[in-house]
């Protein structure tokens, strides 16, 4: 049986479409459906039924869904240690942008000193898409925000660092009140369909700021490069020193804010967590737990 039959199974599954599933495996959609007729043969039983133009699974099919991703998890750890030695292979990250125009070359850095004979893809992406393909087997290791969802038991995340909102302004403004510089200034804002964005939001409407907008953006150092310009004030997650580095930008820090969940008196402004997450079933978990200690030593 080819396993790719069954990573391929999934997709069309997941999609409720063979076309959509082909496009997305750059497959036509005839390789698709006479793939299926062959797994539908190995295994004895029809996996899928049409509905129009879309198809679900079967009741063998869902039994199949169940239990296919871990047997992809399952073969793909047993390639790599057939593969390989103990310390050679390839290592699969998906990062976040921010992460990788931040801390992630230091950590590369310090993990190629340990482990020299491993080579390493690195995939850039947004949280949910990255978590996707890392319960899909197409990633080993993330740096990205913290899921707002539960986890399950084969999904491990370690917390990395906390980054609190601040306000990016010119340097002629530093020393003026951040919330002031808010509510006075055009406000270049960081993409709301995003999780720091949407943060930057919540925080806004909690200090009754109706900011005078004058653009969106779905970078952050993006917004940062518009401040530099004159265009006005940001309002971001601090994802380190490359926010002002080569700008005429300073960080302003946001006022602790009411009283902690702990009554231990105020708390610092609303932040998003980042830190890995990997699967504990894979044989290359022990890859980012090391990565996980290369993260921590270069974050101190």
């Amino acid at each position: 049986m080819d396993v790719r039959y069954i990573h391929n199974f999934l997709r069309v599954v997941d999609t409720g479409s063979m076309s959509e599933a082909a496009r997305q495996l750059d497959l036509s959609p005839s390789a698709i459906a006479q793939q299926m007729r062959v797994l539908e043969g190995e295994l004895g039983a029809a996996l899928l039924v049409r509905h129009g133009r879309s198809v679900r699974a079967t009741e063998a099919g869902e039994r199949l869904f169940e239990r296919g991703r871990q047997l992809l998890q399952d073969f793909e750890g047993l390639r790599e240690w057939v593969a390989s030695d103990a310390d050679g292979g390839e290592l699969r990250l998906g990062t976040v942008n921010t992460a990788l125009h931040g801390f992630v070359p230091a950590v590369m850095r310090a993990f190629v000193a340990r482990h020299a004979e491993v080579r390493i893809s690195v995939r850039a992406g947004l949280t949910p898409e990255l978590y996707t393909a890392l319960v899909q087997s197409e990633l080993d290791v993330l740096i990205c925000l913290q899921p707002s969802f539960d986890l399950p038991k084969t999904v491990c995340w370690a917390e990395l660092r906390q980054e609190p909102l601040v306000v990016l302004c010119r340097t002629r403004d530093a020393q003026q009140d951040p919330l002031a510089l808010l509510r006075t200034r055009p406000l270049v804002r960081y993409d709301r369909s995003l999780a720091g964005g949407r943060l930057a939001d919540r925080y806004l409407r909690a200090q009754g700021i109706a900011p005078l907008e004058r653009m969106e953006l779905n970078s952050v150092l993006a917004v940062a490069m518009m401040v530099d310009q004159g265009l006005g004030v940001g309002l971001v997650p601090d994802i380190g020193p490359v926010l002002s580095q080569g700008r005429d930008v300073r960080v302003l820090a946001l006022p602790e804010q009411g009283v902690a969940a702990d009554g231990a008196g105020s708390r610092p402004a609303d932040a998003r967590k980042v830190g890995l997450l990997w699967l504990n079933t894979s044989a290359r978990a022990r890859w980012a737990r090391s990565l996980l200690e290369c993260a921590r030593e270069c974050l101190g």
